[in-house]
């Protein structure tokens, strides 16, 4: 097979280099493709302007074999500029069905995550979420919408965040300033759940449950170690892999189940005070 499969970051080089999801995915990526000669060519952009003008280069000099496109927003437009470019594509996430597409269960964790919180007592229920044009943001949104719905007596509250540590702080700060605050925080990634216990820490707040979206080795060897969705990043990588050797050796577009999603409870979840 052979050659280079394009995987394109959007965003800050500073924010996406301390994000440990990403180097587990592509290498569980690279352990599926390598023993075939393909490898992960990462680069990091700085807007969508310049990825779809990375897509143009890599069509005109044949650069890559194919694309693996994350991050998928409302109406994105990168996976039809990739097929007008003829460049072969893999989705990771719920974009346009006629691509091969790896899912994960982005709602079903959250459903989880808010009755395990529900389960120890908490009656409202803070999130510091992703940014809101992504697609996972508003399944996880929706997800919590439906759990406060079943569960009378219940309030959910969110803060926008965007993955990066100063938003998880402003995110937590926002969220306690609420009447009642919040008892228990879930956030979307590791890295603003990890700011945001540090600040709590600093400031000298004790009582509030956290829960990180993504479990890493930063939620591990935070103090005290940090409660966290647990998925397994590097299987997610390797299914993404498959997909992609897949779709190279000219498969029919399907959609492959992404990981499943359990909840790890470490420190930083337990019954709720009667204050936060």
């Amino acid at each position: 097979m052979g050659g280079l499969v394009g995987l394109v970051l959007t965003g800050s080089a500073a924010r996406v280099g301390v994000e440990p999801f990403f180097l587990e995915l592509i290498d569980g990526i690279e352990e599926v493709l390598a023993p075939q000669g393909v490898t992960v060519l990462l680069l990091v952009a700085p807007d969508l302007e310049a990825e779809l003008d990375t897509y143009r280069r890599w069509s005109a000099d044949h650069t890559v074999a194919a694309v693996i496109v994350v991050n998928l927003v409302h109406d994105d437009v990168r996976p039809r500029h990739l097929a007008t470019l003829g460049l072969p594509a893999v989705l990771a996430g719920r974009g346009d069905p006629g691509f091969p597409r790896v899912l994960t269960e982005d709602a079903a964790a959250m459903t989880a995550a808010a009755e395990a919180l529900i389960a120890l007592g908490h009656r409202t229920i803070g999130r510091v979420t992703g940014p809101p044009a992504l697609v996972h943001t508003a399944e996880r949104s929706a997800a919590l919408a439906a759990a406060e719905h079943h569960h009378p007596g219940v309030r959910v509250i969110e803060a926008e965040g965007d993955y990066g540590a100063e938003s998880g702080v402003r995110g937590i700060h926002t969220l306690l300033a609420a009447d009642p605050p919040p008892t228990a925080v879930v956030f979307d990634n590791d890295v603003m759940a990890v700011a945001a216990a540090q600040e709590l820490s600093r400031a000298g707040i004790t009582g509030v449950s956290l829960l990180a979206g993504d479990d890493s080795p930063l939620c591990e060897l935070a103090s005290p170690p940090l409660s966290a969705l647990s998925t397994n990043v590097h299987d997610h990588g390797r299914i993404l892999g498959r997909a992609v050797a897949g779709l190279l050796a000219g498969a029919e577009p399907r959609d492959h189940a992404g990981p499943p999603v359990h909840i790890r409870h470490r420190a930083t979840t337990t019954r709720a005070t009667a204050t936060a």
